[in-house]
């Protein structure tokens, strides 16, 4: 019998759980501070721990914090009364396995709950047999490059790829653009048993509405005006394999529908067709949106959201990966050699201060395409300052001033040349425009004249926050 500890100082809370749990075969204990949940840890060994955020005597990150410290066998969810993505993605990255918020459902929870243990079960058997079930060859391709590192946020995403690849979860893969996430849903997807069959990936934010159905599900000739030939859709694509579905927040909320049949019923029917297809295919999506707040807004079905969710990763943005940015950096060199046919074996001392110094906005990606510019136009062996762009030449490191509630970073430029005073000029008529409409992007857009994610990316590339 699984044995299950509920930490949550509201008695009736506490109680309800406790009985509904225990007619479902759980041994079951409660604790009504964060003290006394770790008396009962010390004293037995636990499946899983299901903690209240908010306690008298503490809260859920530190309750985190020490489960996993002295008890990392054990699962953990942190129960609270607020939906909250950042909270969500932060003890994610803790090592909660899930973040579920009141009121309570039963199915929602007692499934929740099953698959939390599975998961901590898969992961027991994982470490006695060394991931024994992980060819080396695969091992290899999974998990060099971009998601490898030796720093700690690097050691848990890999941690995360390992425990959950061998199953056959729906993954939600959460992360800042340009962090590598279609490269981790690879690993996953070379890590499971899987990785013989195809990876399919789709990026979601380029289809339109006419063309979604046709791209997801195929159609047949003549179905519609332009299908001039039969057409097979990604699902049929990566039958037997798995489905990556990138910015999967851009779809429309018809095209969720329909997904969220395919999804439920594991079959799909082409457009004009009668013949419905069996389908076995692992589906991994990826979003650098708060799919949670999609909900509220009625943008994202809720249901199609808890069937992705079964697993969710978190990738680390580079500006907290510390040492891996120069692995990274080398990683990148070493294939821009090959690429361009070049021999570039270094980084000067003051290109290897920048890149440690930058934020990068950009992530990965914006890494990857500077090295890949630095090695084309590096006379020498070694790349030096003259190679990099001035934003990142350039770049000091921000100064932060407080408004109101609302955190603006400063970059202070040189402005001794054109470029600069133009980028300071561009910041100060962003800066004025969203303090006049109280940091609303979207009127600060109308009034810019520019559409809401070009402001996104300005902000980001001048660093407002």
């Amino acid at each position: 019998m699984k044995k299950i500890l509920i930490i949550d100082d509201e008695v009736n809370v506490a109680l309800l759980l406790s009985k509904f749990l225990t007619r479902n075969g759980f041994e079951v204990s409660t604790a009504s501070s964060g003290t006394s949940g770790l008396e009962y840890l010390k004293n037995g060994a636990f499946n899983l721990v299901l903690c209240d955020f908010r306690l008298e005597d503490t809260d859920g990150r530190e309750m985190l914090k020490q489960i996993k410290t002295h008890y990392p066998q054990t699962g953990v969810i942190i129960i609270t009364g607020y939906s909250d993505i950042k909270m969500a993605v932060e003890l994610i990255k803790m090592g909660a396995y899930d973040y579920i918020t009141k009121p309570l459902y039963p199915d929602e929870i007692l499934n929740t709950i099953t698959k939390a243990i599975e998961t901590h079960h898969a992961l027991v058997e994982s470490n006695d047999t060394s991931s024994s079930n992980i060819s080396p060859i695969n091992r290899k391709q999974a998990l060099s490059g971009i998601v490898s590192g030796t720093s700690k946020a690097s050691r848990e995403l890999l941690r995360q790829i390992e425990l959950v690849a061998p199953t056959n979860y729906s993954v939600i893969i959460l992360g800042e653009s340009g962090t590598g996430k279609e490269e981790a849903a690879k690993s996953i997807h070379l890590n499971s048993p899987r990785h013989q069959q195809p990876f399919v990936a789709m990026d979601c934010g380029s289809l339109t509405k006419e063309l979604a159905a046709s791209e997801f599900f195929g159609h047949e000739k003549g179905s519609f005006t332009g299908a001039f030939a039969t057409k097979i859709g990604h699902f049929e694509m990566a039958n037997g394999g798995t489905l990556f579905l990138d910015e999967v927040g851009n779809l429309s909320y018809e095209i969720q529908a329909a997904l969220l049949r395919t999804v439920q019923e594991r079959k799909v029917k082409r457009i004009g067709s009668t013949k419905e297809i069996d389908l076995d295919v692992r589906i991994i999506v990826a979003t650098n949106e708060n799919l949670q707040e999609g909900i509220q807004k009625g943008k994202f079905r809720e249901d199609l959201y808890h069937r992705f969710n079964e697993f969710t990763i978190y990738m680390p943005p580079l500006r907290e990966r510390g040492n891996d940015i120069m692995l990274l950096a080398e990683y990148f060199l070493k294939m821009s050699n090959q690429e361009l046919n070049r021999n570039v074996t270094s980084f000067s001392p003051a290109v290897v201060e920048c890149f440690m110094n930058y934020r990068w906005p950009g992530n990965i990606r914006e890494l990857k395409n500077i090295v890949r510019r630095a090695a084309l136009i590096s006379e020498g062996n070694e790349i030096t300052i003259k190679a990099l762009p001035l934003e990142i030449s350039n770049y000091k490191t921000p100064s932060f001033d407080y408004i109101g509630s609302t955190e603006v970073q400063e970059v202070k430029e040189p402005k001794h040349d054109l470029k600069n005073a133009a980028l300071e000029a561009e910041y100060d008529t962003i800066l004025k425009v969203l303090k006049e409409v109280s940091y609303n992007k979207t009127k600060a857009a109308e009034i810019l004249n520019i559409d809401r994610k070009t402001l996104y990316n300005k902000m980001k590339a001048i660093n407002i926050k």
